[in-house]
């Protein structure tokens, strides 16, 4: 139990404490209810349900506060709201950190490791703050950019899970310990997944049907003759909106991708399984304005209001229609930024801009991207489905695969290196556990190193997360080949036995140490002049 609550029914009221009473906080407008529940994960645990009721008034923001002073050395560590942007640490005290879903406390004097967080799928966006004095649980309840309105109803906001401190295990162990606790239920993969994916060489311009052809073909001579087969994504550029602005997603584009069904059945007969980028939460075009989301867009953008049962409807045929063209893996993308209008790292503790609402103001954000998430899975039926730019809190349970961080890059190598290694290091804990966590493609093309490219590509097969790479024909010779097939068999395989772990992630952003099942190894992700402060 926490020892004090507050609430916030809008940023401009301030912030109100609750008295206790009993096993609840009250205010004159709010309820605040708790109730325990095992941890199937974790027999024997108990689980803190948090219930919110508040019918007669807007309400954003539930605050849990425990009191609990904390040695001065200690080192903390959290989530992201969706994908990691090269941004996850260990850091010291940051009292106004804001530490998404979970977070982690390490003490290095005694080597002592705790952590707390919320199971997958809460009816809240929750995140954690720590200072020297204890930790805060903030239930962001918001609709769109203001308060929602609960009417009658209870709101189960979130269900508090913990790992109790302990010296026997390492940091990363009790990381995976707690990424279990949060999760019963990730759905279930049958091989490893592994394919190609066009888009770090092509950036969705100039490419059609005999390219991606000649990717299957590519992928399947890496695998070779591996009872696996191997997945071809075709990415963004697709169809008449282009490379990312949104559908229709009802055809390809005239004269390239005339006939999907056919494209789709040309990619099996290379030997590959095939799959396709979407956008489900925008279109180039709608008819009734009224479809649309409020609140912030930039130009030329049509996101969709996801509480509108139409607009939702018509997501569930989109996806089953690409489902039923033959595509295998549908990744979706793009659906936070167009819930909200912002990528991860400007989200914050605000999510959005303030002073809108979605058209049904009776929902939270986390349950309107919830039912969004629900909707794709019920058109996708038993196809595997991507999620990138999705909450994967949210969308662990729903989804096979996740991207766990943002773009890699077929342009620029210390992309690569601040995203790529930097979600694996500190997301790897979810493979598994919430999906198969996929950290990126492998960009093979003449702008990058391949010396370094290769050996993210050998972590990445080691590791045992999807492994997608994206080859441009003009960087192949006898050595890239090798190097891709020996990856690409492995990840097939599942990687290493036991995967990887982080060795020197309290300390870098980047591990460069890791250990395998052949003992550990070292990964130099510096060029020459060292890593490059200035992007290039």
């Amino acid at each position: 139990m926490p020892h004090a609550a507050f609430v916030i029914h809008d940023t401009k009221d301030g912030v109100r404490q609750a008295r206790f009473d009993g096993h609840r906080f009250v205010t004159h407008r709010v309820e605040i209810g708790f109730r325990q529940t095992d941890v199937r994960s974790h027999p024997g645990d108990d689980a803190l349900i948090v219930d919110v009721a508040c019918p007669s008034a807007g309400l954003s923001w539930v605050v849990l506060r425990w009191d609990v002073p904390w040695s001065s050395d200690l080192l903390i560590l959290g989530d992201a709201w969706e994908r990691s942007y090269g941004d996850l640490s260990w850091r010291h005290f940051e009292p106004g950190r804001v530490l998404p879903w979970s977070w982690l406390g390490y003490e290095p004097a005694t080597h002592t490791t705790l952590g707390h967080g919320v199971k997958v799928r809460p009816r809240a966006f929750c995140s954690w703050t720590v200072d020297e004095g204890g930790y805060s649980l903030w239930l962001d309840v918001r609709n769109g950019g203001g308060p929602v309105h609960l009417g009658e109803r209870v709101l189960e906001a979130a269900t508090l899970v913990g790992t109790a401190a302990g010296s026997n295990k390492s940091p990363f162990e009790l990381q995976q310990d707690l990424t279990a606790a949060m999760c019963d239920d990730p759905m279930p993969v049958a091989e490893p997944v592994v394919g190609c994916n066009n888009w770090y060489y092509a950036y969705g311009q100039n490419f059609g049907p005999a390219q991606i052809l000649r990717d299957a073909e590519t992928i399947v001579e890496y695998a070779d003759g591996h009872p696996v087969r191997p997945f071809c994504v075709v990415d963004a550029g697709w169809t008449p909106g282009g490379g990312a602005p949104g559908g229709p997603w009802t055809a390809g584009t005239l004269g390239t991708f005339d006939d999907m069904p056919g494209f789709a059945a040309d990619i099996k007969t290379r030997g590959a399984r095939p799959g396709i980028w979407m956008r489900p939460a925008a279109l180039t075009v709608v008819d009734d304005p009224a479809r649309l989301r409020p609140g912030p867009r930039p130009a030329r953008e049509l996101p969709l209001d996801l509480t509108l049962q139409g607009n939702l409807d018509t997501i569930r045929e989109d996806v089953a229609r690409i489902v039923g063209w033959g595509f295998e893996l549908v990744k979706h993308d793009f659906s936070t930024f167009d819930a909200f209008g912002r990528f991860g790292p400007a989200m914050g503790a605000e999510l959005t801009d303030p002073g809108w609402h979605f058209a049904d103001q009776s929902r939270t954000n986390a349950e309107i991207l919830l039912r969004l998430y629900e909707v794709i899975r019920e058109g996708a039926g038993e196809a595997t489905l991507i999620g990138c730019n999705t909450v994967g809190h949210l969308a662990a349970g729903l989804v096979e695969v996740q991207r766990i961080g943002d773009d890699t890059s077929g342009r620029d190598w210390e992309r690569t290196r601040r995203m790529g290694v930097n979600t694996l290091a500190y997301r790897l804990a979810q493979h598994g556990r919430f999906f198969v966590a996929d950290a990126d493609c492998v960009p093979c093309t003449p702008r990058t190193p391949w010396e370094k490219n290769r050996q993210f590509l050998d972590l990445v097969a080691r590791s045992g997360t999807a492994l997608f790479v994206s080859v441009d024909p003009r960087s192949r010779n006898p050595q890239v080949d090798a190097d891709l097939r020996a990856a690409v068999r492995l990840a097939l395989d599942g990687g290493d036995a036991g995967g990887v772990e982080p060795l020197d992630w309290l300390y870098s952003t980047t591990p460069r140490g890791w250990l395998t099942a052949s003992g550990r190894r070292t990964y130099d992700w510096a060029e020459p002049f060292g890593v490059s402060p200035i992007g290039v």
